[in-house]
């Protein structure tokens, strides 16, 4: 059955120029995602994930908590007629066990979750994205100290699969790795769609 539950938005030049990127990236490839608000990150995410979920892959999404807004889950829930996972701190023991034997055994084709999810068995990974990678909340600072991004990156290392991180204002040591070639650096410099930048009126 097709995998898509809803077709992909049309994507503008940009757009279209990151997809294509990742949709032809083998092995261990980072991308950083450069993208101002509202420039269409997120779709961009969906059209990447698509050939690799088609592919019979697993991806998983990392998103800073504050970020795991509902509407976010929705997007890709509604998109894609595939299992998706949670796990995120919102959940009881009952239900997180639930999400990461879902992800272990192949079951969730997605596994969306907050950065403790870096860790989870995914026996078939394809993608790793990481939205809002400058977050904060990526970083353990108490028990054991890790950073979700940097072991996304080592992890993909590993599986030899690209990661995307994406952000509208990268960490400087992202765009440091993005400007001297270490990640390949895409640019989304427009809104997407319909979408306008604030006016401004000088008076």
């Amino acid at each position: 059955k097709d995998i898509l539950a809803q077709p992909p938005l049309a994507a503008n030049a940009e757009q279209r120029k990151a997809i294509h990127a990742l949709q032809e990236a083998r092995g261990f490839s980072p991308f950083l995602l450069d993208g101002v608000t509202g420039s269409g990150k997120t779709e961009v995410y969906l059209q990447a994930m698509t050939a690799h979920l088609t592919a019979g892959k697993q991806v998983l999404v990392l998103i800073p908590e504050i970020g795991l807004t509902p509407q976010t889950v929705r997007r890709f829930q509604e998109r894609f007629n595939v299992p998706v996972a949670l796990l995120h701190s919102g959940l009881n023991d009952r239900e997180r066990l639930q999400g990461w034997r879902q992800a272990r055994e192949g079951q969730a084709r997605i596994l969306i979750g907050t950065r403790s999810a870096v860790f989870t068995p995914l026996p078939d990974l394809g993608l790793i994205i990481l939205d809002e990678e400058h977050d904060g909340s990526f970083k353990q600072q108490d028990g054991l100290r890790y950073s979700a991004r940097d072991f996304a990156l080592v992890r993909a290392h590993q599986a030899q699969v690209p990661v995307l991180l994406g952000s509208a204002t990268p960490s400087l040591e992202s765009l440091h790795n993005a400007l001297t070639g270490k990640y390949l650096h895409l640019k989304l410099t427009r809104r997407a769609g319909n979408a306008r930048p604030p006016g401004m009126k000088l008076h």
